[in-house]
């Protein structure tokens, strides 16, 4: 189980990316920046759902416990990917990185790590899992 929900992880990394692409390039040009942000996250949210639950199955959970621990796992991967590559890869500073959890100038970036712990579990209970 661990090592496919980790293979669906790699590809919800890979769709981030495409996400951010389609933010930065198309998104936040006609919208601004705030709005840019909002749409994007929000738009990152619902591919997380919706690769969970095209997953899940094939992830294969066997106890409900299952699927929050495949959501624990996601999150730290996440956190782990978006500091040290965000900062190493991508030359972030640690200042950007983290302004991206201020929900007092907008920045909803946490809705992102709240959808990835819980789209196994949903994901699993639409799936009548």
């Amino acid at each position: 189980m661990i090592p496919r929900a980790i293979v669906i992880w790699v590809l919800l990394a890979v769709l981030a990316v495409a996400t951010a692409g389609l933010r930065t390039g198309v998104i936040t040009p006609r919208i601004g920046e705030r709005w840019g942000h909002l749409v994007g996250t929000l738009i990152f949210c619902l591919v997380i759902f919706f690769v969970a639950w095209l997953s899940i199955g094939w992830i294969g959970p066997a106890r409900h416990r299952d699927t929050m621990y495949i959501g624990i796992l996601w999150v730290v991967m996440t956190v782990a990917f978006e500091f040290l590559a965000g900062h190493y890869l991508f030359g972030n500073s640690w200042d950007k990185l983290l302004a991206d959890y201020n929900l007092a100038r907008g920045r909803i970036w946490v809705l992102v790590l709240i959808s990835t712990y819980l789209a196994p579990r949903l994901a699993a209970a639409v799936k009548g899992g």
